[in-house]
């Protein structure tokens, strides 16, 4: 099992039931049943969501009074965010020069490779 932060994030985030929570999370601190609602699924099962998000730092849970609020935590988010711009500026790039190329073709000019 991947043990990086990165590698921690992204598994935690492929669920959908995880990527609900962190949405709601958005909104500010919830309570466990709070984030248990909208879901057809069983208090454990939650629970165990909890901890997945809890162990890649995307959450974090406090204790007030009887009850123990989650709230989302962003700098995984960030790591995660900054990886995938690598690929974004790279497809970018990519397709800028593909751009280029193809109004090239339709200018009539000779392509002469150094795009």
């Amino acid at each position: 099992m991947a043990t990086d932060a990165l590698s921690l994030t992204f598994s935690a985030l492929a669920d959908p039931t995880r990527r609900a929570i962190l949405a709601d999370l958005i909104r500010g601190p919830r309570t466990v049943a709070e984030l248990a609602t909208p879901f057809a699924i069983s208090a454990p099962a939650i629970s165990k969501h909890l901890k997945v998000l809890e162990r890649a730092g995307l959450i974090a849970r406090g204790r007030k009074a009887q009850t123990r609020p989650c709230g989302l935590q962003t700098q995984p988010l960030e790591l995660a965010f900054d990886y995938l711009d690598e690929y974004r500026r790279f497809w970018d790039q990519s397709l800028d020069r593909l751009d280029a190329h193809l109004r090239a073709l339709q200018a009539g000019e000779p392509d002469d490779g150094s795009r």
